[in-house]
């Protein structure tokens, strides 16, 4: 307990399953959190759902240059800083083959998954530098270190935020913040029950029983299973860890 006490966090993609996951368990853990998504009422859930009164929210769109610089800006007001950003956010796009993608479907996946990304580091990095430091942990995937077919465009964003937590983490280092990725396999969330229809169709159900047996664990994971790495990223004890691509995949990928 208190791993994160005296800390605080801005948790985008606030509203989906491991963004609640690492909202409740950050607050848990003596973090104030300021859960950040497009979706208020979920948000409001999100909140209600953590049990805590350490937790709030705040209305933005990742996409947008100027949301990024409120959210921070709301937090360093509510809570008098920011030590942590999740960069979680993200949408799964469409599954289809490549020759047939949408281009505007395409674009709406980078510039969610990548430029928000990208304009939540913007934010957050002066702000946390004037608290002395922190952590950044940014939400890949295993289709971030692996080719999957008929998810081109979420598989080449998740590509992208390692190079883009790569150069942060050797930039930001003489700023004492520490920047690292954590690449889930198949969670349990509204994505994969996305995606499962999007694979299987009509056959969703089945779809989750063979992409679920060919894991290790033939099981996915749980949203609170990939919060904890998250939290030992954010807090003290990965201390000198730095530009890694933690692997949170029961063995997916191995």
């Amino acid at each position: 307990m208190d791993r994160l006490k005296g800390k605080v966090a801005v948790i985008t993609g606030g509203a989906g399953g491991i963004g609640r996951a690492a909202g409740a368990l950050f607050a848990e853990e003596g973090a104030d959190v300021l859960l950040v998504d497009l979706d208020a009422e979920a948000l409001q859930d999100a909140v209600q759902s953590s049990g805590s009164n350490r937790v709030s929210y705040h209305v933005a769109d990742v996409t947008s240059a100027d949301d990024n610089l409120a959210m921070i800006a709301t937090c360093e007001e509510r809570y008098g800083g920011v030590d942590v950003l999740l960069a979680n956010a993200g949408i799964e796009g469409d599954v289809a083959p490549l020759v047939d993608y949408d281009e505007e479907r395409f674009d709406q996946v980078m510039a969610v998954n990548v430029k928000g990304v990208f304009l939540g580091l913007k934010a957050a990095i002066p702000a946390i530098s004037r608290r002395g430091g922190g952590s950044i942990v940014i939400t890949s995937s295993v289709a971030g270190v692996k080719g999957t077919p008929g998810i081109s465009a979420y598989g080449t964003s998740k590509h992208a935020t390692i190079g883009l937590m790569r150069a942060a983490a050797l930039e930001c280092a003489p700023m004492h913040i520490r920047v690292n990725t954590v690449n889930p396999s198949p969670v349990e969330t509204l994505m994969m029950r996305r995606l499962e229809a999007g694979i299987g169709g009509d056959d969703a159900d089945a779809t989750k029983e063979r992409l679920a047996a060919s894991l290790p664990f033939k099981r996915y994971a749980e949203p609170e299973e990939i919060a904890r790495v998250m939290l030992f990223l954010a807090s003290d004890e990965s201390s000198w860890v730095t530009g890694s691509v933690q692997m949170v995949d029961g063995g997916h990928t191995t």
